[in-house]
């Protein structure tokens, strides 16, 4: 701004006059009035358009956040049909295999009962079951015989029970008859092919069953020699 200061504006209103001194001096001052208006509007322009354009960005953004947000709702809805559909279909699948694994079971029962020739001979205990009941300590048992003979005869005598476990420390075996409402009779079995034997007793309160030992006795008769047959079987209670 050097050459501001070098202008003398008593030589100027001297040479030019008042009039054209003032004359020049509004012009001056109309031409920065006007250039400042031209500045002023080309930037307030700017701004407006500038504004604008980052409200459009805004919205813009606020649209695509909005999209996403729907999508990944989708996502997650499509997540929890895909866990519920894996879910069932594992549950099926067990439950086919369950029964896959029961036919299975079934076919062999019948195979030893039908075909005794794949298997070995004679009368054997098949399987013990052990339930419990909606009484406190009471049980009911199902014992199964089968018999594998080629040339088959009636098998016949009686199973006896015994449940092994302890009173505290004390080892302790309990007799079927002795914690049953049951007499032999009941616990008789005569039969050709298998025979299931169901019945129902009552633990002592202190008594923790560990085992079931289940004897299957042949009676001896004219066609028939006295034999017996045992089994024993970790103390175990289906539902």
């Amino acid at each position: 701004m050097k050459w501001l200061a070098k202008i003398n504006f008593g030589v100027v209103i001297e040479r030019l006059g008042t009039f054209k001194s003032a004359l020049l001096l509004l012009s001056v001052i109309g031409l920065c009035l006007f250039t400042g208006y031209r500045l002023g509007n080309y930037y307030h322009h700017f701004q407006v358009t500038n504004l604008e354009k980052q409200k459009l960005r805004l919205e813009q953004l606020y649209q695509q956040q909005e999209e996403n947000i729907a999508h990944i709702h989708t996502l997650e809805v499509e997540l929890t049909v895909e866990q519920l559909a894996n879910k069932r279909a594992q549950a099926l699948l067990k439950e086919a295999s369950e029964q896959q694994f029961e036919v299975k079971k079934q076919l062999a029962f019948y195979e030893k009962v039908m075909a005794p020739e794949k298997q070995t001979t004679g009368l054997f205990v098949e399987n013990v079951k052990i339930q419990a009941s909606n009484v406190s300590n009471t049980y009911h048992f199902q014992v199964t015989l089968v018999q594998q003979q080629l040339k088959r005869r009636y098998s016949k005598g009686y199973i006896e029970l015994v449940f092994e476990g302890r009173e505290g420390d004390k080892v302790v075996k309990l007799k079927l008859k002795d914690v049953a409402k049951i007499n032999k009779k009941d616990l008789k079995f005569s039969f050709q092919y298998f025979q299931i034997i169901n019945g129902e007793f009552t633990l002592p309160a202190n008594f923790t069953p560990e085992k079931v030992l289940v004897s299957a006795i042949l009676t001896k008769s004219r066609w028939q020699k006295y034999d017996k047959k045992e089994k024993v079987m970790s103390w175990k209670v289906s539902q």
